[in-house]
């Protein structure tokens, strides 16, 4: 692994342009779609390339939302409304689903066709990411036992995952920052068996990582921002990368980067997603000494603290390229 190596999380913001269109599809042929889309992630990719990120992803421009627009791919759920839309923004915004029949997705969950587009528009150099939403994430707006559903789920995100090494897909984010957000009142280990059973047919096909917050809807947490309850047990998590949010709460608990680099790569959030405050070059720079106070250079990624789909993309641009900047001037201070 390149060492001080920059990715992110996934996400990236739409164009304005993009989301006018998406609420007039009305005056799009299926071919003007395909257009739309292909521009967008064609925004989306340059942005980061600019910015001279190691790992890219296509920015998720095709999708809803990190897990909403998956379950437009599920068979067995009835759509729900979300119960109030007006008001401070909050997870009550957004819709919870009924499971009427037995949960399958006859054709995928469309990540496929995401790295095969993304593989098409971007340029030699980076690598490709894509990120997939674990079981219990993905669970989350289905209405019943969390457990029952999450396990329902399973088999459909392996499959997913397996068809995207198939593809050639050498990095895959499988993010459960539910898992994070809920891991102070559910058992760690058990979260952590669910996560390695998902993830156990790709293992040494891909590299794998996994990304925990504290949750990111219109820049909210959800969760006590603690991962204490997350530790020990989540070093077992079958990953090659575990990132974590550091940014927002100023690199508290940095010292669960040294437990994490123990075990796997520890990928730290150094930017705020959730702030409009520019961070620059010597705030990273200064953040990322912090870093190699308790972990090896060839042990450290950096990203942002979350997917930037949250953050205006004037803001995203310049975090993206301060961040990269600050990295690069640490590695000429080590010689690198």
């Amino acid at each position: 692994m390149t060492a001080l190596r920059t990715t992110v999380i996934g996400s990236y913001p739409f164009p304005g342009w993009l989301e006018y269109a998406a609420e007039h599809l009305e005056d799009f042929g299926a071919d003007d779609v395909a257009e739309l889309q292909e521009d967008a992630v064609i925004a989306a990719v340059h942005d980061q390339v600019a910015a001279g990120l190691d790992a890219v992803s296509d920015g998720e421009q095709t999708r809803l939302d990190f897990n909403l627009g998956f379950y437009g791919f599920l068979e067995g759920i009835e759509q729900g409304e979300p119960p109030r839309l007006l008001g401070p923004p909050a997870h009550d915004q957004r819709a919870k689903h009924r499971i009427v029949g037995e949960l399958a997705a006859p054709r995928g969950l469309g990540t496929v066709e995401e790295f095969e587009r993304l593989r098409r528009v971007a340029p030699e150099g980076p690598t490709l990411k894509v990120a997939v939403p674990g079981p219990y994430t993905l669970a989350g707006r289905l209405l019943g036992e969390r457990w029952e559903v999450a396990e329902a789920l399973l088999p459909i995100v392996q499959a997913e995952l397996v068809a995207l090494a198939d593809a050639g897909c050498t990095e895959i984010a499988i993010d459960e920052p539910s898992m994070s957000c809920y891991a102070h009142k559910e058992d760690p280990e058990r979260l952590v068996d669910l996560f390695n059973r998902t993830v156990e047919p790709v293992v040494g096909r891909a590299r794998l990582s996994t990304h925990l917050c504290f949750g990111n809807y219109k820049a909210r947490a959800v969760a006590p921002r603690r991962y204490a309850p997350l530790f020990p047990a989540f070093l077992d998590v079958a990953v090659d990368e575990i990132h974590v949010e550091m940014a927002s709460r100023e690199l508290a608990e940095s010292e669960v980067v040294r437990q994490i680099a123990e075990r796997a790569d520890a990928a730290v959030g150094i930017v705020d997603v959730k702030s409009y405050y520019i961070e620059t070059p010597d705030d990273v720079a200064r953040r990322v000494r912090l870093c190699l106070e308790h972990a090896p250079a060839d042990r450290l990624v950096f990203a942002p603290d979350c997917g930037l789909s949250q953050t205006a993309r004037w803001a995203a641009q310049p975090k993206l390229r301060n961040m990269v900047a600050g990295i690069r001037r640490v590695k000429k201070e080590l010689g690198m």
